[in-house]
């Protein structure tokens, strides 16, 4: 492709949705083994929005964000950052972690890397990657729309998800 059209900002990008096509796979593939095993999936009617807005987000940075935008290091480091958060995540719910929300009934919710210290770490930083990625290529109107978009959703998500695993909190 012509350099006027793609720079680092959309490498950047396809790089981060690469990441998120392969944890959708592993998503997927955990969510299906769940799902045989008695597993309850709740939330299923936001869940489309959620995906909708993640593409859109990654779209949006694509189109939007100039080519010959300068990155702002400090700020790309915070995200490289939040990627090792976002493997500890994944890496601490192993089979159990899906972008959905499933829930098998007699299983206890998993208690340890950052799940000892709160329950959903993974919605804290996805929220700070919706808006740290934008800011670092210095788009902050994409950076605020995104992260108002998200904490609409999350309003709805995480009262449905609490719902769904309040039985388990006491195992």
């Amino acid at each position: 492709m012509n350099s006027e059209i793609f720079g680092l900002p959309q490498w950047l990008f396809m790089a981060v949705a690469a990441q998120r096509l392969i944890e959708l796979l592993i998503a997927n593939r955990n969510t299906a083994r769940l799902l045989k095993e008695g597993g309850i999936e709740v939330g299923r009617n936001h869940y489309f929005l959620i995906v909708l807005l993640h593409a859109t987000w990654l779209v949006a940075l694509f189109l939007l964000v100039p080519p010959d935008q300068a990155l702002n290091f400090w700020l790309f480091g915070v995200f490289v950052v939040l990627q090792g958060a976002r493997v500890w995540v994944i890496a601490s719910l192993g089979p159990y972690w899906t972008t959905r929300i499933i829930t098998l009934p007699e299983t206890p919710l998993i208690a340890r890397g950052p799940y000892r210290w709160m329950r959903h770490p993974n919605y804290v930083i996805v929220a700070l990657e919706i808006a740290i990625l934008p800011l670092a290529l210095g788009d902050w109107v994409l950076a605020v729309v995104f992260s108002i978009a998200n904490a609409i959703l999350m309003f709805i998500r995480i009262p449905t998800e609490n719902k769904a695993l309040e039985s388990r909190r006491s195992r």
